[in-house]
């Protein structure tokens, strides 16, 4: 049961965390372009808000609510 809890969770998010994979690549592909310092501290900002995003849509669909929501 866990295990089935566990996919469905994953496949709930999953457009959540594609969007979370794909802001990582072009935050990590702007800083390797050496890209203003401005334009990749936002992208790591994004990128940053995305990942706590999937981390708190994970923990509610668990039923385990975060103390704060980002």
């Amino acid at each position: 049961m866990v295990k089935r809890s566990f996919i469905g969770i994953v496949e709930a998010g999953e457009a959540l965390i594609q969007q979370a994979i794909d802001a990582m690549r072009e935050f990590r592909a702007a800083e390797a372009a050496n890209a203003p310092a401005e334009e990749v501290e936002r992208l790591r900002l994004v990128a940053d808000s995305l990942y706590h995003a999937v981390i708190d849509f994970q923990l509610i669909e668990a039923k385990h609510p975060p103390d704060t929501i980002h």
